[in-house]
């Protein structure tokens, strides 16, 4: 692994969803972010864009042309950024997201 990419997997992951996050580490909403996914236990990969134009772009990509961090998807679904997760937290429609499996999702 690169200092670009990092996967974050609890002892006891309890969540099945694959979710990765595009962050940079000079990002408070990041942090959040990131905070929120350890705070459930949640099983990540980790991109950081700080230095990476091949990264940047392939966020860019796939969130519709949203540039800034972070970029969330679980089950390859845009999720969108903090905010969205916090959302999504608050209305009770994050975990049952996290629990579905890969191959499951629509």
């Amino acid at each position: 692994m690169t200092d670009n990419h990092s996967q974050h997997a609890p002892p006891s992951a309890p969540h099945r969803a694959y979710v990765e996050i595009y962050h940079s580490p000079l990002c408070g909403y990041c942090r959040r972010a990131l905070a929120t996914l350890d705070k459930l236990n949640v099983t990540y990969e980790a991109y950081n864009v700080l230095m990476n134009a091949h990264l940047k772009q392939e966020m860019l990509e796939r969130s519709n042309g949203r540039h800034t961090v972070p970029q969330i998807f679980i089950n390859q679904r845009h999720i969108g950024g903090s905010d969205e997760l916090a959302q999504l937290e608050q209305e009770g429609t994050l975990l049952p997201l996290l629990a579905e499996s890969p191959n499951s999702a629509r």
